[in-house]
């Protein structure tokens, strides 16, 4: 049931890819790169081809999660549509900003007409970002951004995201219901997205009866986030509910199960990936919101062509969040948010023939 559904998927992203009057529904801000400000819905029509076979610059904080996979994946798909090329370059994990700082500074290479920036630091790349705004667009895609320099974002309020999983458990135990102990996994300390995703988590949190008994920072590859579920569990074994990133949930359900702690613990992912949203399907996982990372991924790779030629309209905006839950699972389009289970990472793409460089 879950490979059809999945097939069934895919075939409309396939389709979808080969239109040429494409259209997305998004959420504009009305102060372009102010989060705070309120959020326009909008249709947002696409560009149907690029007029030139441009090339961008794209950096990614890492490719080893399904997030960032589904990001690329979007990119590859929006990038054949319209007939650009470009070159990934991925830092590794979000502690190692001195390698996206070299990265971004090869961004300024001729061969390239614009960037596309995931960045893994909210402010430490700005100088740099400046100094690449003179000579080409910088689009900013899915992580937050000190603004200067940036010519467009892709992204949704990450202080959202985490508003999302918070309100999610403030439903589940409203104030004045009995107290249930929470373990925090907001991501790597330091990360653009982590200050905001924990101020919209504490601040929906503050609703409800639940507590948060401790907070372990780290970086998103699984083998941290293993380590770090099971030194909690150690220490705190009254943990009602293990709430953090996508690569924490994934390692949290087998570690469940072989402490047989299935129903004594729940978990709440604060975004989706392929691993999480098995772990919905099954009871496993009771929540993720979504921010669609593959239309993120193809809408900062249309405004980066956008700005290329002289026609950005709309310069920040992005997908609606929506939770994922057992009961909602099979409403939400699919598409939107994973890549195809077979799809490899693209690193290097030609345009125009649409020839690929898969590299490991």
């Amino acid at each position: 049931m879950m490979r059809e559904y999945l097939t069934a998927a895919m075939l409309l992203v396939l389709v979808a890819g080969q239109a040429r009057a494409e259209s997305w529904q998004l959420e504009a801000r009305s102060i372009p790169f102010d989060d705070s400000s309120p959020a326009t819905p909008i249709t947002y029509r696409a560009l149907d081809r690029a007029s030139q076979p441009w090339r961008f610059c794209i950096l990614y904080p890492h490719m080893k999660d399904a997030y960032w996979l589904s990001v690329n994946y979007g990119m590859v798909e929006e990038a054949r549509r319209l007939g650009v090329g470009f070159d990934v370059f991925e830092a590794g994990g979000y502690p190692n900003l001195a390698r996206q700082l070299d990265q971004l500074r090869g961004c300024a290479s001729d061969e390239f007409d614009a960037v596309i920036l995931g960045t893994v630091s909210y402010a430490g790349l700005t100088a740099e970002v400046e100094k690449i705004a003179r000579l080409k667009p910088v689009i900013a895609a899915v992580n937050d951004i000190d603004q200067r320099g940036i010519t467009a974002k892709a992204s949704v309020p990450w202080a959202e995201m985490g508003a999302a999983a918070g309100r999610f458990l403030a439903e589940r135990h409203p104030k004045g219901s009995p107290t249930v102990h929470v373990a925090w996994f907001p991501g790597p300390d330091g990360a653009g997205w982590v200050d905001f995703i924990q101020a919209g988590f504490h601040a929906a949190l503050s609703q409800s009866s639940a507590e948060i008994v401790m907070t372990r920072f780290g970086d998103t590859g699984t083998e941290e986030q293993v380590l770090l579920v099971e030194e909690t569990l150690e220490a705190m074994p009254d943990i009602d509910y293990l709430v953090g990133s996508g690569p924490m949930a994934e390692a949290a359900v087998p570690i469940l199960r072989a402490r047989d702690l299935v129903g004594d613990v729940s978990i709440v992912s604060t975004y989706l990936s392929h691993a999480v949203y098995r772990g919905v399907l099954r009871g496993r996982i009771l929540a993720a919101p979504t921010d669609s990372p593959v239309l993120q991924g193809r809408l900062a790779l249309e405004m980066a062509v956008r700005a290329v030629e002289g026609k950005l309209a709309v310069r920040d905006a992005g997908p609606a969040i929506s939770v994922v839950t057992p009961a909602t699972s099979r409403n939400f389009v699919i598409g939107n948010s994973l890549a195809p289970a077979s799809f490899v990472a693209v690193f290097s793409l030609a345009a125009e023939r649409g020839d690929a460089t898969d590299q490991p």
